[in-house]
């Protein structure tokens, strides 16, 4: 049997970070189904920084807890997304680095309203092979949350 000694394991679900957008304590389902990982945002608003195209949006963090945060980044793309239920959308992607367990590295997140779901982040199959993780499904939350210095603002 092969073994992976260079990758990672996560379970289902897992504690994340977006340290460079002031967020953390952020659920995440893992999805190996969906290619590109997704954040719940409202209030999405294109604008021009410095001669650069920009994107402003107001972070969901919690489905119990109604915690928020508005945010600012680069905006990478806008995307044709299929969706769960077979509709088909366009959204704003940014790119931002992401904190699980241990290790930091940068993932593509499309823009969306998760307001009916469980989970307001979705981790998909390309964050997961940046990340060089593999998923043990009958697991959860076998990650230590992470720890980040100097975050704060979130109400």
């Amino acid at each position: 049997m092969k073994t992976f000694d260079d990758l990672s394991a996560i379970g289902l679900r897992e504690w994340i970070a977006l340290p460079e957008l002031g967020l953390s304590g952020l659920r995440a389902k893992i999805d190996t189904g969906a290619g590109t990982s997704a954040l719940h945002a409202s209030d999405i608003e294109p604008f021009q920084h410095e001669g650069e195209d920009w994107v402003r949006f107001t972070a969901h963090l919690g489905a119990l807890m109604q915690r928020r945060r508005r945010c600012e980044a680069p905006l990478v793309a806008v995307k044709k997304i299929k969706s769960s239920n077979g509709l088909t959308q366009l959204r704003y992607m940014i790119r931002t680095d992401l904190t699980l367990g241990d290790r930091t590295w940068p993932v593509n997140f499309t823009l969306t309203c998760r307001k009916a779901m469980r989970y307001r982040v979705l981790l998909g199959a390309k964050a997961l092979i940046d990340g060089q993780l593999v998923v043990n499904p009958a697991l959860s939350y076998i990650q230590d949350k992470p720890v980040l210095a100097n975050l704060e603002g979130e109400s």
